[in-house]
């Protein structure tokens, strides 16, 4: 059963910085290529970055330059740096599969709130 636990959400003034977490079970993590993805109130749901299975990694341009995913393969863990946050940035943020081939898995994790004060 796949199971996403994603952290290191909270509070943040613009400008300022955080790092989230997501522990991934239930697959081989090493061979997937993972995404965070993004929720603010009223809108779709987005996809925010991308890692390959590789290392290879793509952003949307709204956090390209700000962000940098990244994944370590012995935690099964995927990981979003965020840095020169802004107030835009607030939102849910979610870890799962990337949308290539079948896309992401049908069960979400809880997420992790962003809240980036002005």
């Amino acid at each position: 059963q796949v199971q996403l636990v994603e952290s290191g959400g909270g509070l943040v003034q613009a400008g300022g910085s955080l790092r989230l977490s997501c522990a991934a079970s239930g697959f081989i993590f090493r061979i997937v290529g993972m995404g965070w993805y993004r929720q603010a109130p009223g809108k779709q749901r987005e996809l925010v970055a991308v890692i390959g299975s590789g290392g290879s990694t793509t952003y949307a341009d709204s956090v390209k330059g700000r962000f940098t995913i990244s994944r370590d393969n012995s935690k099964n863990t995927v990981y979003l740096q965020m840095n020169s946050l802004k107030p835009e940035d607030t939102a849910v943020y979610y870890c799962n599969k990337g949308p290539s081939g079948s896309g992401p898995f049908g069960s979400w994790g809880q997420g992790t709130q962003v809240t980036v004060s002005s």
